[in-house]
This record gives structure tokens, sequence and C-alpha cells, in this order.
């Protein structure tokens, strides 16, 4: 119960977005996407770090790659911890702990978010190493699902390892490129700053605006077959808030303010009964 509850402080810190529908969704799969979000979070925070170089990214990013390699029925908490202070003394507390995020999920299903954590943070590793090279639409796709459309895939999982909820997963993968998209397009500024460019040779907002509404797409397709539920629930939010983040820019707006961040997520939650 205390790593559950540590676990839920982090994760508001980290993303009051993201913590209000994983706070709400019921017990045994709210510690499997808490776990599975926070693992996910732990090596993004290595992957976007302003302050350090490429070829320490990768080193981390394959040290936590292996580390979940090696895991039978745990992963080395302490040892990967250790691991990850020997060579840095920057990285935030939700990455420091992400061999703790990784024993939280429950252990029938503990396996499929260390798998897809070892998997993305490989891919990270190669994407770092490349100074995350993007010249064509195809490399684009490449990276988005390596960082968000993997994301989707496990979801579907975690759905249906609690209820049997069952997903058309290439929508699955839709719906995490979709999300990153936006993502890219709100961060494209920063990014320019520390050198990195998502956008293909030659793309502008425009062409970026097409390729995510595209994926958005399949993410109301992948969100409107869901049954009613907690699968339901998780993913309206943060679908709707994409929505309202590509609406926002295209009419000029560099971000959705919070103001209207929190008010979609009221939204959203009004009348529920947790």
């Amino acid at each position: 119960m205390e790593l559950h509850k540590s676990a839920l402080e982090v994760l508001k810190e980290t993303s009051r977005t993201f913590y209000i529908p994983i706070s709400r969704l019921p017990s045994g799969l709210q510690e499997a996407v808490s776990s599975a979000y926070l693992c996910m979070r732990a090596i993004d925070e290595v992957e976007d770090h302003p302050d350090l170089n490429n070829a320490l990214k990768v080193k981390l990013l394959q040290t936590i790659s292996l580390s979940f390699q090696a895991a039978s029925d745990r992963v080395d908490v302490d040892g990967l911890a250790a691991e990850l202070s020997l060579h840095t003394t920057l990285l935030p507390e939700v990455t420091i702990r992400i061999g703790e995020w990784a024993m939280l999920a429950p252990g029938t299903i503990a396996a499929r978010v260390w798998d897809s954590t070892a998997a993305m943070a490989d891919r990270m590793a190669y994407w770092s190493g490349n100074n995350w090279r993007i010249q064509t639409q195809a490399d684009l796709d490449r990276y988005t699902f390596s960082v968000a459309g993997t994301v989707g895939l496990l979801l579907s999982d975690l759905w249906a390892w609690y209820d049997g909820t069952q997903t058309n997963r290439a929508y699955a993968v839709g719906f995490g490129r979709g999300l990153q998209a936006v993502n890219i397009m709100r961060n494209h500024s920063e990014d320019l700053a520390r050198g990195v460019d998502f956008f293909p040779d030659g793309w502008d907002y425009a062409q970026m605006e097409t390729y995510a509404r595209r994926n958005l797409a399949f993410a109301d397709a992948y969100t409107s077959a869901l049954p009613l539920g907690p699968a339901l629930d998780f993913c309206k939010i943060p679908l709707a808030l994409a929505h309202a983040t590509i609406d926002a820019m295209a009419q000029g707006e560099a971000k959705l303010s919070r103001t209207k961040v929190l008010a979609l997520v009221e939204q959203f939650t009004a009348g529920s009964n947790r």
C-alpha cells in the first residue's frame, strides 16, 4: 500500500492530467496502469533531458532496458537505482525509482509492462543515438510507433487482462500516434531550441496537423468502440485534450490553457461516483 500511495503522489507531481483518469481506475487496473505510466515517464525523462548528452542518454536507456530484460519474478530495484545514480545526479525521482514502479504492477500482468518498457527504452536509445534524425514520414511513423503507438498496444493488453475488453490493435497504434503527434506540434519550438526537429524534411505545421488529425481519427475509432467501463473512462480524457489542443493551435494559440484543460477534465469526470 505504501508503494501504491507513493506512486500516486509522484504521478500527481509529474502529470496532473493523467493523474485524474488513472486515480479513477478500479483496484488492480489502477496499479497496472500506474506502473506502466510511471515506467514510461521515467524513460521519457531520460530521452528529453536537456542537460544530458546523447551518449549518456543511450547508456542510461540501455541500462534500464537490460535490467528489465533480466527480470524474472521481480526487477532489481536497488541495483537499478544504484546503477542510474552512478552515472548522473541529474535524473528526477520518477526515473531513479523506475524499478519500484515496475514492481507496482500486479504479478499476472507485470511482465507485459516490463517487456514494453524494455522495448521502448531500447528504441529511445536508438533515436537518441541518431539525434532523432527524422527525414521522411516513414521516419516519423517509426518514431511515433516507438514511443507512443506501442503504448496504445500495451493499454489494449491491460484492458483485455483486466476484464476481457477487446480492441482494434491497429487503431490502438493510431491512438498513441495521434496523441504523440499533437505533443510534437505543441513542443516544436522547445525541441528546435535543443537542436531536435521531429518534423520530416520540408514539413510545415499544416502537414504535421494533417498527420496528427489522421491518427486522431484512428484514436476516435479506437475509443468509440470501447464498451462502457474503465477503459473508455480512461481513454476519452487524453483524447479530448488532444483534440482541444490541436484545435487551439489551429486557431493560433501556442497550447491549450490550463483553465481549459481543467474544464475539459471536469466535464468528463462530472457525475462520476468515484
